[in-house]
């Protein structure tokens, strides 16, 4: 089959857009108002977080609310859509086939990284006048593609619904970096009874034309903040009354980078952010440090994320400064279903623009999508998440990064193929 040139080219004029208004984790107000409001137009039945998340399982809900949502309306989200979506972002949609069938889940995530994007002509965004305009935010993970597909599918489903059975529900994910969301929505409840959870990622390493049906060895991981309170003093004329915060976090850093690795598998730990200090003549009072730390295995994320608190309190005894610890994330591992790995695969196969497919292949990063495949797993569904192959500017989390938007009819016609295969 031949995906429809004008659902390309909205499914691309999307994608750009979503990538020139990016929004961090738990702010993605403007991206879930647009996403609700194609979607009831389309005659999906719509629900929002706020209707099911449980505020206690939210980790790492760190943003301005009030100052997000204005951010939103200025770049044109529907004030009226705004008014639905409370504290919480993201949604998810129903389309009820009218047929009994099975239960059929998939899951786009939605937010950007916190980075600052490339601006020279030599980036793409940049040169065609989509880079982001939001500083310090960026689409450098391809999410912007995963929510314009799942736009572009919700229209292929309903404009086919005749051909279905059961049920199909699209979960549009807020906060996956820093994995976030993924355990609050998971939690309640919203694919319990799933028959089939899929998710998928576009690029991971692999150029355009490739598929894997499957992807296994998720990482586990824990991201976690570090306060350290000193006391500040005058660097000159009495040092010796302070108590060194910079110094404590540095040290932390450098000495959780030399945790040793364990016999038992991969293991990592990466401190992304220190800040510290007021000025160049007192001694610094505080410092704040971002970390995250994985595993191959439950056991060796216990291993890695215990050795860094057990580094971050020992530098903090050793100068003589306090420190407070607060997780802000965390995930689990979990392996795809062999059996619909295989579907998947079998449907790519087929597909025009598909050159290599695999059933499965490692993966060297985290996702709490896993969160959803897990319980799904336990509940007697099976679960997959799909890599579809998107040749990048630059590697996953640079500030150059931009995919190949030949990918994303690919995924799309996959996708959709896959919800027939499944529902039909």
């Amino acid at each position: 089959m031949a995906i429809p040139q004008d659902i390309i080219e909205e499914m691309t004029r999307r994608r750009r857009d979503f990538h020139k208004f990016p929004e961090t984790g738990w702010a993605e107000f403007r991206t879930t108002a647009i996403v609700a409001d194609i979607l009831k137009e389309l005659g999906w039945k719509i629900s929002f977080a706020k209707d099911f998340i449980n505020p206690d399982e939210v980790m790492g809900y760190t943003i301005d609310k009030k100052a997000e949502k204005a951010r939103a309306a200025a770049q044109g989200a529907n004030e009226k859509t705004m008014s639905h979506i409370g504290d919480y972002t993201g949604l998810y949609a129903d389309l009820d086939s009218g047929k009994k069938g099975p239960f059929t889940v998939f899951r786009f995530d939605i937010d950007c990284v916190d980075t600052e994007e490339a601006k020279d002509q030599r980036h793409t965004p940049a040169r065609l006048s989509f880079a982001s305009v939001n500083p310090g935010r960026m689409h450098a993970c391809g999410h912007d593609g995963h929510t314009a597909i799942g736009l572009a599918l919700a229209q292929m489903l309903q404009e086919n619904k005749g051909r279905l059975r059961g049920r199909i529900r699209l979960i549009f994910q807020p906060a996956e970096e820093g994995v976030r969301g993924g355990y609050a929505m998971s939690m309640a409840g919203i694919a319990d009874g799933a028959d089939y959870f899929i998710a998928m990622h576009l690029g991971l390493g692999k150029p355009t034309g490739t598929i894997f049906g499957g992807t296994g060895g998720f990482l586990c991981s824990t991201k976690f903040d570090a306060y350290f309170r000193g006391v500040g003093a005058h660097a000159g004329g009495e040092p010796e009354r302070g108590k060194n915060a910079l110094l404590a976090a540095a040290s932390a850093a450098l000495n959780m980078h030399a945790i040793a690795p364990h016999s038992g598998g991969a293991t990592r730990v990466n401190v992304g952010v220190l800040n510290a200090g007021e000025g160049r003549n007192v001694v610094p009072p505080n410092a704040t440090m971002k970390i995250e730390t994985r595993g191959e295995t439950s056991e060796l994320a216990a291993y890695i994320y215990s050795h860094a608190k057990d580094v971050i309190y020992g530098a903090a005894k050793m100068y003589d400064v306090d420190v407070s610890i607060t997780k802000q994330g965390e995930t689990i591992t979990t392996n795809s279903d062999a059996e619909l790995a295989s579907v998947i695969a079998a449907e790519a196969a087929a597909i025009a623009g598909v050159t290599d497919t695999e059933p499965s292949r490692a993966m060297a990063g985290s996702d709490d999508a896993c969160w959803f495949m897990r319980r799904v797993q336990e509940q007697g569904g099976l679960a997959t998440y799909i890599g579809v192959g998107a040749t990048t500017a630059a590697g996953h989390h640079n500030n150059r990064f931009d995919f190949d938007e030949a990918a994303m009819p690919i995924a799309l016609e996959l996708l959709y193929k896959s919800a027939l295969r499944l529902n039909s």
